[in-house]
């Protein structure tokens, strides 16, 4: 089957007739290993700039038939000039994968066009946008590359991989294919065919400001901001569909939504405003009828997706929007592994972040995992909660049998007892009453007006300035 070459990735992508090649007549300089017979035409990639929607975008397309896309000396440096561009003027780079890994022909040379990749990354991350998308083959050195990113999109029948499958001793899976590291291994943000992945990322770009100081993600709403959302209540298990629901004319873009599906992490819009969101998901509907179950705690990977996502919003100033609603941390041997340090993460990405950041309880929000999905302790600036949501230490039923176990064990009818006290319980501590009495909710509102209220809190915020310790930067 014919290859979809490099050019013409590139000009799907962009806008018609915007495209400006720069470095074409670059090749490779090395002559070892019969380099020298070897044509190299732009050395394997195709680099300039565009605009998609009339946004200004740098862009760079390995391309396969060229010593299969592999990276080389003169390869590395046409992508670093145009890093180099794309820093100068305040625009995303966007980077179209088909690459082999390490050219072996040019040795250390390509080595270090590796290692040069890698410090524009380093330098560009949180400074412009960073997309990538891999199509054909990303292995090697290359994967690394896609892992810098801060989204990486693949093609689904593309192969990802640092090393070989066929080089992983007692390997039963295909560890490199779209399903694996968007599924298991969390590495891509969607798969699909070629023109879904050109067409996501076209989206996305529009969303998405085009730097770090000068915000290009906002639009003209047509929606109505007082909208009420009747029926919302009935999508608190469905986290992804109440977003969309409150979003302008339902623009939803959710990433990752393979991966750790009981965290959502998506971009919506609210009165034109780009918003990013992170919500726990317990199912997914679909036409009304539960298609997939999850269950309300928190899982490693789930956290460790949300904190990376709140860390890419803080970085490009786009509001944080939290839905909540966990009954604590999952309970396993695999999730206990990382679960605590993941949970770090997550907290102090939600508490770090100096955003405008709204949070609305939809359900439960229990013990130190509810305090960390961007509670009023840790930095939220505003908490909603609906009328039915709770918040409190751990169930009662279970608090009960820890603070009364001795009277449970000596009394005559511990059912009885154990009853009369979770309910008691449950009044003082579990009401979402209790905890709006103490501040750490500002209101309790009807499910219906949480648009309405989201929108206009994100307004009130819009000019939020907020001062924090000098520092060179945290550790967790």
């Amino acid at each position: 089957m014919t290859k979809t070459s490099a050019m013409k990735r590139i000009h799907e992508l962009l806008d018609d007739n915007s495209f400006v090649e720069v470095g074409a007549y670059v090749t490779a300089r090395s002559t070892d290993f019969n380099m020298q017979a070897q044509e190299t035409p732009g050395d394997g990639v195709i680099t300039g700039y565009g605009t998609i929607e009339g946004a200004l975008v740098y862009v760079y397309s390995q391309e396969a038939s060229v010593m299969g896309g592999s990276m080389g000396e003169m390869h590395a440096a046409k992508i670093e000039k145009l890093y180099h561009m794309a820093m100068k003027t305040g625009a995303p780079v966007i980077g179209l994968l088909d690459c082999a890994g390490l050219r072996l022909q040019e040795g250390i040379d390509a080595l270090n066009g590796f290692g040069r990749l890698y410090l524009c990354q380093t330098m560009a991350s949180g400074v412009i946008p960073q997309i990538q998308a891999v199509f054909g083959t990303c292995g090697g050195g290359m994967a690394v590359a896609s892992a810098m990113a801060d989204f990486t999109f693949m093609e689904e029948k593309a192969n990802l991989f640092v090393n070989a499958p066929n080089a992983i001793v007692s390997n039963d899976t295909d560890t490199s294919d779209a399903k694996f590291q968007s599924e298991e291994a969390g590495n891509v943000c969607m798969t699909g065919t070629e023109e879904e992945i050109l067409s996501a990322i076209h989206t996305l770009v529009s969303v998405l400001p085009a730097n770090n100081e000068d915000d290009l993600s906002y639009d003209e709403c047509g929606d109505d901001l007082n909208r009420l959302c009747e029926g919302l209540e009935s999508f608190s298990g469905d986290t992804a569909a109440a977003l969309a629901l409150i979003s302008d004319d339902g623009f939803y873009m959710e990433m990752k939504k393979a991966y750790a599906p009981s965290m959502v992490t998506a971009f919506i819009r609210l009165n034109g405003t780009t918003v990013g969101c992170v919500a726990n998901r317990s199912e997914s509907l679909e036409n009304g009828e539960k298609t997939a179950e999850y269950g309300t705690e928190l899982t490693a990977q789930g956290c460790e997706k949300a904190a990376e996502f709140v860390t890419f919003c803080d970085a490009f100033n786009i509001p944080v929007l939290t839905l909540v609603n966990t009954t604590g941390y999952k309970g396993c041997k695999c999730t206990e592994k990382k679960i605590a340090k993941a949970a770090a993460r997550m907290t102090y990405a939600f508490a770090n972040a100096d955003v405008p950041k709204v949070t609305v309880m939809i359900g439960k929000a229990n013990g130190t995992a509810g305090l960390s999905m961007n509670s009023k302790s840790i930095g939220a600036d505003i908490v909603y909660a609906w009328k039915d949501a709770s918040m409190s230490m751990m169930d009662a039923a279970p608090a009960v049998k820890i603070m009364y176990a001795k009277e449970i064990e000596a009394s005559e009818n511990p059912g009885q007892l154990i009853k009369e006290k979770t309910a008691e319980y449950s009044e003082k501590m579990e009401g979402i009453a209790s905890a709006a009495k103490r501040g750490f909710i500002d209101d309790i509102i009807p499910a219906s007006e949480t648009r309405q209220r989201v929108i206009a809190a994100f307004e009130m915020l819009f000019t939020k300035r907020e001062d924090r310790p000098s520092k060179k930067h945290g550790t967790i």
